[in-house]
């Protein structure tokens, strides 16, 4: 199939995956043709210890414009269960990349909007243009969000912000969103998948099943109470400190050498 004709792009950079949402003539609205494509290309990524960070962007300028308005229009139709489960669609895809055994680093030019924007804080990490822009846009059109757009964005706002961000729609530039902490690294307009390349290159080099025991302790640091993360770290410690990685990166750093960890991926553990 030729690319034009592919919902989602996707080719190596390295050990990078680089999955792209190719729909630009809506600004890479989403669809559940592009749920079921990233949904399959995130399983073969993490079967593949070839792998070892994957970045998601969109073709033409924008990263994604949220859901396509002409298909939310004809669901009112639909009984509240048919309903329920074209939204599990998009829930779906946030869980898989939250489960993702690999770190996931979205880079944003152009438009980040409604679901969208629920999809590009759902990743990692994130690397955004300075004229990026982002907004929970649901409330234009007499919606409300969804993809986790509220979860996300309470662990960067207090409750005032994110009421105001949710109840008028308002567009945020990718600076705003740096200095509210959501964004990870600006890039100059039409930088941003080089950055997010660069960075997960970087991450891609480090040891396979550390990363994936840190990601889970990142991940579930926001929602355990203390005693329950002290916990999580103790036992992803201890599974980590028997592991060849730690042999191989203790060892490197006592006879002063960088660590290798490319021969030990995908051996489990």
């Amino acid at each position: 199939m030729s690319a034009e004709g592919q919902v989602l792009i996707s080719r190596r950079e390295g050990a990078v995956q680089v999955l792209s949402n190719n729909n630009p003539r809506a600004r890479n609205a989403l669809s559940p043709e592009l749920y079921a494509a990233l949904a399959r290309a995130l399983a073969d990524a993490a079967a593949d210890p070839g792998v070892g960070a994957v970045v998601l962007t969109g073709e033409g300028g924008h990263f994604c414009s949220g859901g396509d308005l002409r298909q939310l229009a004809g669901r009112r139709e639909l009984p509240l269960e048919a309903r329920r489960a074209r939204i599990e669609g998009l829930h779906d895809l946030i869980r898989a990349l939250g489960d993702f055994p690999k770190p996931v680093i979205a880079a944003v030019e152009g438009a980040a909007a409604g679901a969208g924007l629920s999809l590009a804080l759902a990743c990692d990490m994130l690397v955004a243009a300075r004229d990026a822009v982002f907004s929970v846009a649901y409330v234009k059109v007499g919606l409300t969000p969804d993809g986790g757009a509220t979860a996300f964005l309470a662990e960067h706002l207090s409750r005032q912000v994110l009421t105001e961000l949710c109840l008028t729609g308002e567009r945020v530039s990718g600076e705003r969103m740096h200095a509210l902490g959501a964004v990870n690294r600006l890039a100059e307009p039409g930088q941003a998948l080089a950055q997010a390349l660069a960075l997960a290159g970087r991450v891609a080099a480090g040891p396979e099943q550390a990363m994936t025991r840190i990601k889970a302790l990142c991940r579930s640091a926001y929602a355990n109470t203390l005693a329950r993360q002290l916990d999580a770290e103790a036992e992803c410690m201890v599974r980590s400190q028997g592991t060849e990685e730690s042999r191989e990166g203790i060892g490197a750093f006592l006879e002063k050498r960088p660590p290798d960890y490319a021969g030990l991926r995908g051996r489990g553990g």
